[in-house]
């Protein structure tokens, strides 16, 4: 069985190679129940999760695309993400810093051609950083306590995928 590496990336993805029919695999996830994850297929997609009391702000989900590669073969696609909505939060946050750090930076440089001062605005680029390194953390504290629950997922994944061989 092929493991992850240790070395969680941000989003990590992963290709597999499977000898079966797509459909006999989207059936297998389909029809397959055990606690505490929740399967949802739509089209080619599987999403693995946790059911909502195994939970925690950081817990991740486990996306899968199956595509075919020949009559008898599929290529899997899978990543590990976020929660959609919290993904969607901290990339909106990123955005917001970065943009609040241009607007500072056009800022301090027109007060600067102009001989004004700047002090305050270079102060609010050097609050900006910090708040962008300490989203970087908290991401990394999250990433850190959703490993296990990745390593759950995997392991589900490869689970069903050795079912009825």
């Amino acid at each position: 069985m092929k493991t992850l590496p240790n070395d969680i990336v941000l989003r990590p993805r992963f290709q597999l190679e499977i000898l079966e029919k797509k459909t006999i695999l989207l059936q297998r996830f389909s029809t397959t129940t055990k606690e505490p994850f929740i399967i949802n297929c739509l089209d080619d997609h599987v999403f693995i999760k946790f059911k909502k009391e195994k939970t925690h702000f950081w817990s991740p989900q486990l996306h899968l695309e199956i595509d075919e590669t020949g009559t008898d073969s599929v290529k899997i696609y899978g990543f590990f993400g976020p929660n959609p909505t919290l993904w969607t939060l901290f990339m909106f946050l990123h955005l917001i810093v970065a943009t609040l750090f241009i607007i500072f930076g056009i800022w301090a440089y027109v007060n600067s051609s102009l001989n004004k001062p700047y002090g305050l605005q270079i102060g609010f680029m050097i609050l900006l950083v910090i708040v962008w390194v300490s989203l970087y953390i908290f991401g990394r504290i999250g990433k850190k306590k959703g490993k296990p629950q990745i390593s759950e997922l995997y392991g589900f994944m490869m689970e069903i995928l050795s079912k009825d061989k």
